[in-house]
């Protein structure tokens, strides 16, 4: 595997975001691309792009297994997953339903692990093959009402260091990608549901606060890109011995290195306090 050799990849949560974006460059480099997420009318043009869209839902196994067939069937071997689908649904603790920390879970590590498990026999048997995980900084650093979001990219954290080491015999690598905060959709979605989750309880107000600063910090020019991201998954399916992780997007060094070194209760005031500060200024 390496920089000038055309690869078969499957990406899942193409529809919309960093998959979205992820499968037009991987597409303009050569590759074999196809595109999965549930709502297939929203990739369709890709196929102008050479690109083949498949229905996926990753909490529906059946559909996952169709999904990796199909690519079988046309092409006889997958050579990257790039496990791309998740979302973020923040609320206290005590506020989200366990019924939505269960879909959360499901979704962000479940299905990345299902369908890695339906790929594996396939590239063991190639001798090669490649799975990037999207993982987060939100899965080595916690933020305010981010609990059970924090849970599935911890889990996405550990699972992936365990499968490195797993199938590093097999000419397999594991990767992790770890974005920042990235200008896109989901702050602003992950803010609506902490509105909703807090809605009518004791943490109303500061959900909604922590909410405002959310749509704030996601509306910031300051923020980078979702091409940043698509760099780094480029990089990591393409490059002949690729790195364990790439942590990018602007200030991600910054908050590991801030949540690394400050003692834990001053981290805790910082949190509390940001969207107090936010919303005075603005």
């Amino acid at each position: 595997m390496g920089t000038h050799t055309q690869q078969v990849i499957l990406v899942t949560g193409a529809s919309s975001g960093i998959g979205h974006d992820t499968v037009l460059e991987l597409a303009a480099r050569g590759h074999r691309v196809y595109a999965a997420a549930r709502r297939t009318e929203l990739m369709e043009p890709l196929r102008e792009h050479g690109i083949t869209p498949l229905k996926l839902d990753v909490t529906d196994d059946a559909s996952m297994q169709a999904c990796v067939k199909a690519v079988l069937d046309a092409e006889g071997r997958i050579d990257v997953l790039v496990n791309n689908a998740g979302y973020g649904y923040f609320g206290a603790v005590e506020n989200v339903t366990l019924d939505e920390a269960r879909r959360q879970l499901e979704v962000n590590v479940f299905g990345l692990a299902r369908m890695s498990q339906l790929v594996l026999p396939t590239m063991r048997r190639q001798g090669r093959g490649r799975i990037v995980n999207i993982s987060s900084i939100a899965g080595r650093s916690v933020i305010y009402f981010g609990g059970w979001y924090h849970v599935s990219k911890y889990s996405v954290e550990a699972l992936s260091d365990a499968m490195r080491m797993e199938l590093k015999p097999f000419g397999i690598d594991v990767v992790k990608i770890e974005p920042g905060a990235i200008k896109t959709d989901w702050g602003l979605i992950a803010a609506r549901h902490l509105r909703e989750s807090s809605a009518g309880t004791v943490y109303e107000d500061a959900g909604s606060r922590w909410a405002d600063a959310m749509q704030w910090g996601y509306s910031s020019p300051y923020l980078s890109q979702p091409r940043v991201i698509t760099r780094a998954i480029c990089r990591a399916v393409e490059s002949r011995r690729p790195r364990t992780r790439y942590l990018t997007g602007r200030f991600s060094h910054l908050m590991l290195a801030a949540h690394t070194l400050l003692p834990a209760r001053w981290w805790d005031a910082m949190m509390r306090s940001t969207s107090r500060q936010l919303k005075i200024e603005n």
